[in-house]
């Protein structure tokens, strides 16, 4: 299994209301993810906390923990990471943890030609974009498009991509 067990979900910023609830700001796709989880995670996995209720308010996650009944009680979850059990999630054929593809080698599907490793991934609404750190030091941008990415193994710690033409300014 490739990655971290427990991935970062988001992060507690606030109390909401007077009964112990907490608004979490969600580092995950879209706030609606939040509401399949009946645990989350503390301390990077350490600490499991039963979720009674979730609910979604202005892209925030409102979120009722078991035990947790006042606002008192509500200011010390404040600041906190929540974290997922990958385990407990269940990822549609082609989709990927961010965090699986950051350190990827990317290849030239055809030639074997290696460009470099992705740094980072942006969202941006229509698809994603991989930032790809070549050895010159330069960052090239490539869309996370099924043109582009012909193949990702992240056990082989690999990605294949077929450029457009005019992707990389040196090339053709």
């Amino acid at each position: 299994m490739a990655g971290k067990k427990y991935l970062e979900t988001g992060k507690i910023v606030t109390t909401h209301g007077i009964k112990g609830e907490v608004k979490v700001y969600p580092w995950c796709d879209a706030p609606e993810f939040l509401l399949d989880f009946d645990r989350l995670y503390l301390d990077k996995g350490k600490r499991a906390v039963e979720v009674e209720e979730c609910r979604i308010h202005k892209n925030m996650a409102i979120l009722k923990l078991k035990g947790v009944d006042t606002v008192e009680q509500a200011v010390s979850y404040r600041g906190k990471v929540l974290y997922v059990d990958r385990d407990e999630i269940e990822l549609a054929e082609g989709e990927y943890f961010v965090q699986d593809l950051i350190g990827l080698t990317v290849r030239d599907a055809d030639s074997g030609k290696e460009y470099g490793k992705i740094t980072d991934v942006t969202e941006t609404g229509a698809n994603d974009v991989y930032h790809v750190a070549f050895p010159d030091g330069s960052v090239k941008l490539i869309p996370a498009i099924k043109d582009v990415v012909i193949r990702t193994n992240i056990d082989e710690g690999v990605m294949e991509i077929r450029p457009l033409r005019g992707l990389f300014d040196d090339e053709d």
